[in-house]
């Protein structure tokens, strides 16, 4: 009697054929499973129906295996921004000193930090280190319920984080009082807008202005942290009568594009109107640009995030920490004298 050949096994449905099955990314189903926070309550619901129609059951054997530590750290940054690009260079060899790796995520103009996050979750980070997103204090909450997180270089209230920080109330302070000391009473503040630390920049400004009995100079130029901001204040300020004699910019980036329109525009730089940028970044050591600036210490924030990863992971620790580092006042020839 002829054998009948044996038939061909079922194909057991993967992880790739419910994303296929519900319209999204294999990561996001991994997320979902993993009950990540994140997705919104009907694409959760559209996986698990894909799911269930498919008959995928989670291989219990392969979830044993992920949670083999990677050891990964990932980084949210943008790559528009200096600092966090200085930032995540010293981040490196923080990470190697206490055996991590890192995974990048960067924000663009077409990329948010939600997409980001899912993706380096998506690559196993056992912590996430953030350089100033837009998630709030419930949204980071959440998120922290699933990894430790590391908030870098922002103030978070009401969030269960960890916080690695520079006084920026204290940095903006110490500029003030550079220029006071060179007699200067017109002193302006360009502002960062939603910027990370622009609000405890603008109060520091505030209150070191009114320390000196300068409340009623205080003037705030709305801005953001980007070159054109800059320009965009220096234009205005051309246009005024009564032009400031100093000008404290929201940080580096913003005070090129002022001192670059200010000088298109015939004012001298000390000599008409002093410039103070913030973070003493490469742009500000530029010797064309030689920027009075406030330091932020990157090397001590980067080795601060990479130990509190670390504490939180290896050694379990479970109460929050905030690590705030006091600035320094970097001096070069954008400040002089206050014009007789």
């Amino acid at each position: 009697m002829a054998v009948q050949p044996s038939q061909a096994p079922l194909k057991r449905p993967t992880m790739a054929d419910v994303a296929e099955r519900a319209g999204v990314s294999r990561t996001l189903v991994s997320t979902i499973f993993r009950g990540i926070p994140g997705a919104s309550a009907k694409t959760r619901e559209r996986v698990m129906k894909a799911a269930d129609e498919l008959g995928y059951r989670p291989d219990v054997a392969a979830q044993m295996l992920r949670r083999t530590r990677s050891r990964n750290l990932g980084v949210l940054f943008t790559s528009r921004h200096a600092f966090d690009l200085e930032f995540i260079e010293e981040l490196y060899p923080a990470a190697e000193k206490y055996g991590y790796h890192l995974v990048l995520g960067a924000m663009t103009a077409t990329r948010d930090e939600y997409k980001a996050v899912e993706e380096l979750l998506g690559y196993h980070s056992e912590a996430l280190i953030l350089l100033g997103p837009d998630l709030d204090a419930k949204q980071l909450n959440a998120l922290a319920a699933s990894v430790p997180v590391i908030e870098v270089a922002r103030v978070v209230k009401r969030a269960k984080i960890d916080v690695v920080r520079t006084d920026d109330e204290s940095g903006v302070g110490q500029a003030v009082d550079h220029l006071v000391g060179f007699g200067h009473r017109r002193i302006i503040h360009i502002d960062g807008g939603h910027m990370p630390s622009a609000t405890e920049r603008r109060t520091g400004y505030e209150k070191a202005m009114a320390s000196h009995g300068l409340a009623d100079n205080v003037k705030v130029i709305p801005g953001d942290y980007t070159e054109e901001s800059g320009a965009a204040a220096a234009a205005e300020i051309l246009t005024w009568d009564d032009r400031p004699t100093a000008v404290i910019a929201g940080n580096d980036r913003c005070a090129l594009g002022l001192l670059d329109t200010l000088r298109r525009g015939g004012v001298r730089v000390p000599e008409d109107i002093s410039v103070v940028g913030y973070d003493d970044s490469r742009l500000a050591r530029l010797s064309f640009v030689d920027l009075t600036s406030v330091r932020q210490d990157v090397r001590k924030m980067a080795e601060l995030a990479v130990l509190a990863a670390s504490q939180r992971l290896d050694e379990n620790r479970t109460e929050t920490q905030s690590f705030v580092l006091e600035p320094t006042l970097t001096v070069r020839t954008s400040t002089g004298p206050a014009p007789a």
